[in-house]
């Protein structure tokens, strides 16, 4: 009968501190990068973890930190959306590097039906994760409620609907993007400049058709006429450019609210006869690298920088679970344009 092999035993922080020949506190300062050890220690125990291969066991630390060293990423949208558009693929991966930069494990949650909600909720409130990154934009989405009743820190992409007070928010300038972006279309000599805009209960999309408002100097009748709303994909603004060629036949601008969109806009100009940029000049918003350069013409467009973003809602989190003073505030990121053959 063969004998198996005993599986050498686990390295333990006692074996780290007797190899490195120092305490074991010291050793777990050093694991823990505490600044009050020399660099002699440091060396000698970075040197000692290293020989022995040794790696914490965060089971055990966490009975002792009560830290699990993982942050949810929520997004409060359907699944196909999330799968179908690259911008929200853009937001994870983004998530994905900044967090294992920060050495925590990103835990992602999609989170649509009722049913979801209590799902999400039990499993924030049960102390799985130290905190989250909430992606909840919609009217009606009971998330950011349920958020803010949660016993840990959570950093906001965007405005969420409801009280802003005490919440930590990293927004884009959507506003300021959109008036560039007109105000671009306006200095090409263009004068009936129309808008495909996004979802009326999202905010990014409230703020881009106000920036074009503000532009043209649109009234509620101009808006009217002059807008198509649609959901942020391909078929809806391919849909919604149909609709304003048949609603306004001599507009020769369009401000679209996203990339995706603004390709199925190119998408019924082509299908119309309509020249791009020639009969009609068309901006986009996003930036998406997948999508802005790659339509046809290529897409000018309004950069909002998904990776920035991101940074800096995990850059604001890390802050608010080492308990440093953070202060609760809308942080807005600037936009620009980017010049592309559409124009």
């Amino acid at each position: 009968m063969s004998v198996q092999p005993q599986r050498a035993a686990r390295p333990t922080l006692e074996d780290v501190a007797e190899r490195a020949g120092v305490s074991r506190a010291t050793a777990s300062r050093v694991l823990n990068s505490s600044p009050r050890v020399s660099p002699e220690a440091h060396d000698a125990v970075t040197a000692a973890v290293t020989e022995l291969g040794y790696t914490p066991n965060h089971a055990a630390r966490s009975l002792v930190t009560r830290r699990t060293d993982a942050v949810a990423v929520v997004f409060s949208e359907p699944e196909p959306k999330i799968f179908d558009d690259p911008h929200f693929g853009q937001l994870i991966r983004a998530a994905a590097r900044a967090l294992s930069s920060a050495d925590v494990q990103m835990v992602l949650m999609l989170v649509h039906s009722p049913d979801d909600q209590a799902r999400a909720e039990r499993f924030l409130a049960g102390g799985h994760v130290d905190g989250a990154l909430l992606f909840a934009p919609h009217k009606g989405d009971q998330l950011p409620a349920i958020a803010r009743k949660l016993p840990l820190p959570v950093v906001y992409a965007g405005r969420p609907w409801g009280p802003l007070r005490g919440l930590h928010l990293v927004d884009n300038d959507n506003t300021g993007g959109s008036v560039l972006a007109t105000e671009h279309l306006m200095s090409l000599g263009r004068k009936k400049i129309v808008s495909v805009t996004g979802t009326v209960d999202e905010y990014s999309s409230i703020d881009r058709v106000e920036g074009w408002r503000t532009a043209v100097g649109a009234d509620e009748a101009m808006t009217e006429l002059m807008t198509e709303s649609g959901n942020f994909n391909r078929d809806d603004g391919k849909l919604a450019m149909a609709a304003l060629l048949k609603r306004v036949p001599d507009l020769d601008a369009v401000f679209v609210a996203s990339d995706l969109m603004a390709a199925g806009a190119l998408d019924a100009l082509r299908e119309a006869g309509r020249r791009v940029p020639e009969d009609v000049a068309v901006v986009g918003f996003d930036d998406h690298p997948l999508i802005a350069p790659h339509t046809e013409p290529p897409l000018t467009t309004i950069r909002q920088d998904a990776n920035e973003q991101v940074a800096h809602m995990v850059a604001h989190l890390l802050r608010l679970l080492r308990d440093e003073p953070v202060r609760a505030r809308r942080e807005v990121l600037p936009t620009i344009l980017v010049r592309r053959q559409s124009t």
